[in-house]
């Protein structure tokens, strides 16, 4: 079978599963089994995390090319483009090379019924064989052990955070929860834990595994001044590096995963990486009048780094929000609602979005009073930006992946 555009595709394999999420790998390694997929020249990468999955692809990605390396990277979710969640060296892949994917997994598959994710992730493995990559780097979807990502056998197993996120699908504790992105991990490989306090299962799963288990605050160690910031990782120590544009323990953590993997940076080297890496809704300013910045942070988690980064600018701030009614909106309200005078707070017009009011009815009353609800995210950012400009407040767009491609959408002017 085959069809005319990636479009049709992906309206195709969305129709393809019952339930748009099913966490099991049986039916994705039935059909990797057919596919015949190899392995890079040197080694597969895989992050799991609650938050910091795609900064830290995207730093290691953007280090190993700098090296010269090939590299394929698998992320998501999108924003704008379903290409964006396979590139090759940072480049989204082209329409024709995905749906010749999709057209060899749907003439392999036979009556294996795949979820959508399922789909893109023997997509992406598929692309990566037919290229010869050195390294792939993959992050995972959802949790670890039962992620499609995980049907492959990594070499490199990275765990950047844990916090209680998707507890439908998890579990209700931080130790259940650290079980299931651990079990990533593999016998006698490399698993570099960037967990902040880690749950007593993440080396209890390790150890049961057989893992090569390193940890932030054991094994390597970042601290950190007004101007700068050092990681030692055993014997190899950065000191005086730049503030990077992405989470810094996210960045320690890429430093250790490289450094243990035996590439070891030069400092130049990540003085250059801190210093131009940048992605899509992680703090992304966008514009300069009025000061605008997207964040995709939509748990608790999330929410206090995003209060960190609030806390160093230098003007109020106020939000346009949007969140998934399946989320922990309560408590990311209670960690954010002191940073902003107002919020505007936006629908999200798909099927688990969430109400403005749902967000406002959560705020402090004296907060609640100078906030408002609106039907769109546009919406609520063009009667943001006129307080912003008028008061010279910073503006910050966040709460979800569908907040900030809903305000790319609105193809606000940016500088």
């Amino acid at each position: 079978m085959t069809h005319p555009s990636l479009d049709a595709w992906l309206s195709y394999i969305e129709s393809q599963h019952p339930t748009e999420i099913e966490l099991g790998l049986e039916r994705g390694a039935k059909v990797l089994a057919k596919l015949n997929i190899g392995r890079p020249k040197a080694k597969i990468i895989t992050v799991a995390g609650t938050n910091g999955k795609g900064s830290t692809c995207t730093l290691l990605t953007q280090f190993l090319t700098a090296r010269g390396h090939r590299v394929g990277t698998y992320t998501s979710p999108h924003f704008i483009a379903f290409n964006e969640r396979i590139a090759l060296n940072n480049v989204p892949c082209d329409d024709a090379l995905i749906c010749q994917a999709f057209e060899t997994i749907e003439a392999l598959r036979g009556d294996v019924s795949l979820t959508y994710f399922e789909f893109s992730t023997l997509a992406a493995l598929w692309i990566f064989d037919q290229q010869q990559l050195d390294y792939w780097v993959l992050e995972v979807g959802l949790g670890g052990r039962l992620d499609s990502v995980n049907m492959v056998d990594t070499d490199v197993a990275v765990v950047t955070s844990i916090a209680l996120d998707h507890t439908d699908w998890l579990g209700d504790s931080l130790e259940v929860i650290a079980q299931e992105k651990v079990g990533i991990a593999r016998a006698g490989k490399l698993l570099v834990s960037g967990v902040v306090a880690p749950p007593e299962s993440l080396a209890d799963t390790a150890k049961k595994i057989g893992a090569n288990l390193y940890q932030k605050g054991v094994d390597f160690h970042l601290s950190q001044d007004a101007q700068s910031w050092s990681c030692a990782v055993g014997e190899t120590n950065y000191t005086s590096l730049p503030m990077p544009q992405l989470p810094l323990e996210n960045a320690a953590t890429v430093v250790a995963v490289l450094t243990y993997m035996g590439l070891a940076p030069e400092k130049a080297e990540l003085v250059d990486l801190l210093t131009n890496c940048q992605m899509t809704g992680r703090f992304q300013q966008v514009s300069s009048e009025p000061l605008t910045f997207l964040d995709v942070a939509h748990n608790p988690e999330a929410a206090q780094q995003l209060a960190t980064k609030l806390a160093e600018l230098d003007k109020p701030a106020i939000a346009v929000c949007g969140m998934l009614k399946d989320k922990d909106i309560a408590s990311v309200v209670e960690h954010l609602s002191g940073a902003f005078s107002a919020w505007f707070c936006a629908d999200l017009n798909v099927p688990r979005g969430s109400k403005g009011t749902d967000i406002i009815n959560l705020l402090p009353a004296n907060v609640a009073t100078k906030s408002q609800a609106y039907g769109s995210v546009a919406l609520a950012c063009e009667a943001a930006y006129q307080v912003a400009q008028k008061e010279n407040c910073a503006l910050i767009v966040f709460g979800s992946f569908v907040t900030v491609t809903d305000y790319l959408l609105s193809q606000r002017p940016q500088d």
